[in-house]
């Protein structure tokens, strides 16, 4: 790790990340009653217990307080409110709208493109953003243990065209240091391997999991490493975001954002733009503005093509090219990510 890094990385947050992991919002009347929220007024109505059950409320408390008091329509609180809309039934929505199942080659490892490979690092997230589109993935079938996963690299391994491995979930970094760095250096030892891509929510919402012994096992790597976020809002980002990209830019990491255009909650041009003025603050580069993957319960979030592009051509004539993110759509099946505008 440089000199620059450790200058950033003096100690770790005195909250500890697993402490708040551990102590997730996972009762709606509880962030009813955090947020101040009227019952009576402008909320969707909850969903069943029955929905719940199959995907629970989970809200990290540091991204909860970065919520409005008081208002139903809060851009934060919409993506983990889980609604009622969500029992909608619209047969042109799956619970595979990826087809993900005919890429899941083994145990935790799926590949959709040429040259790359994606790890299901971990089977769980620190919130669940009510959009996912892995909400009914089987992570009970994906998740590798050591011996697993050593066949799954040495499967990789014998495949001299993959150069890339990613890393996504659920959420790669909600597994702990220890485990990271030990998948993270066997997958650096592959020698065809020039690049390590991780997917990630956990510095938006717990900023405290980047920790300084995650860094230093990030810095250590001989391959590139990327390093693609998930923030839709520039509501996300505060002085805690901010200190964790300046953590992750110091291991030598490429950063990147990506986000999904929701209905409601950020299709708007002023407010792309304000997230990509944002995200260029702490060295985070704009990448993608995904259109809704269509899955089941998550209707009432689509927002449709036309739209989608009507904003980028709004945004192109407000920021230099290199902050607009490219729209894209991603079609099972396809060679790549589908670049709408």
């Amino acid at each position: 790790m440089s000199n620059a890094a450790l200058s950033v990385i003096t100690s770790d947050p005195p909250e500890k990340w697993q402490e708040i992991l551990a102590d997730l919002i996972t009762d709606p009347k509880e962030l009813t009653e955090i947020l101040q929220l009227d019952s009576n007024q402008g909320s969707d109505s909850l969903l069943a217990q029955s929905g719940l059950d199959r995907f629970s409320l989970k809200v990290p408390r540091p991204f909860a307080r970065r919520m409005q008091p008081g208002k139903w329509d809060d851009p934060l609180l919409r993506q983990v409110w889980p609604s009622q809309l969500e029992e909608e039934v619209d047969s042109s929505l799956s619970e595979d709208p990826l087809q993900e199942r005919s890429f899941n080659q083994a145990q935790g490892l799926l590949q959709k493109y040429r040259g790359r490979v994606l790890l299901t690092a971990a089977p769980h997230c620190a919130v669940h953003c009510r959009y996912c589109f892995r909400r009914h993935f089987d992570y009970a079938t994906n998740t590798p243990g050591k011996q697993q996963w050593q066949e799954t690299l040495g499967q990789i391994g014998r495949d001299s065209s993959i150069s890339e491995v990613i890393l996504s979930g659920g959420d790669p970094l909600a597994a702990g240091d220890n485990y990271l760095n030990w998948l993270l250096t066997q997958i650096d030892t592959l020698r065809q391997i020039t690049t390590i891509r991780i997917h990630t929510r956990l510095p938006v919402v717990i900023p405290q999991r980047i920790t300084r012994s995650l860094c230093q096992t990030l810095a250590s790597l001989n391959s590139k490493l990327v390093i693609v976020i998930h923030c839709n809002h520039g509501q996300e980002i505060d002085s805690s975001v901010q200190l964790a990209m300046q953590k992750l830019r110091a291991t030598g990491a490429t950063l990147m954002n990506q986000s999904v255009l929701l209905k409601g909650i950020n299709d708007d041009a002023a407010c792309l733009v304000s997230l990509s003025h944002k995200l260029f603050d702490m060295n985070v580069l704009p990448y993608y503005l995904h259109l809704p993957d269509r899955v089941a319960g998550t209707g009432h979030f689509l927002v449709d093509e036309q739209e989608g592009l009507n904003l980028i051509t709004e945004i192109r004539a407000l920021l230099p090219g290199y902050l607009v993110p490219r729209l894209v759509r991603e079609d099972p099946g396809s060679d790549s990510k589908t670049r709408l505008g």
